[in-house]
């Protein structure tokens, strides 16, 4: 009997890079609360694994890089306390954030405590009512 050859098959992983792993800026809602300060809702997405892997913070930042922090001594705009392994996504809010006149756009990024930086990104324009993932809601202007 002759022999018959056994097909074979080469597999190609199309596993995601670890970069699909970051945390996720899904939305922002930014109400400015007083000229120039603003309360930021920020609703982020990362796969919360407990305290070895969570995200652990997200910014505001300026179109010159700066950072905005309420906090002084924060390492990030608004800092997560803790994971969210049961609630993704969630959304977390920072008041007092102080943004100059002269700015109108502002670039908003998550962190997670393995990967840091990486992931989604939202560009709010503070001068419009919304856009695809965001909302503004501005003081009334005085005449």
């Amino acid at each position: 009997m002759p022999a018959t050859a056994t097909p074979t098959t080469t597999v190609t992983s199309t596993a995601l890079p670890p970069a699909a792993a970051d945390a996720d800026v899904l939305f922002v809602r930014a109400v400015e609360t007083a000229p120039h300060v603003w309360t930021f809702h920020v609703t982020v997405q990362h796969p919360d694994t407990g305290w070895e892997d969570y995200a652990d913070g997200w910014d505001v930042v300026l179109p010159d890089g700066t950072v905005i922090k309420p906090e002084p001594d924060s390492p990030f705009t608004r800092l997560l306390l803790h994971p969210h392994e049961n609630e993704q996504p969630f959304t977390r809010s920072q008041a007092n954030i102080v943004i100059p006149a002269d700015v109108t756009v502002v670039r908003v990024r998550a962190h997670d405590l393995v990967d840091g930086f990486g992931g989604r990104e939202v560009v709010v324009d503070l001068t419009a009512v919304s856009g695809p993932d965001f909302e503004v809601e501005r003081l009334p202007e005085n005449d």
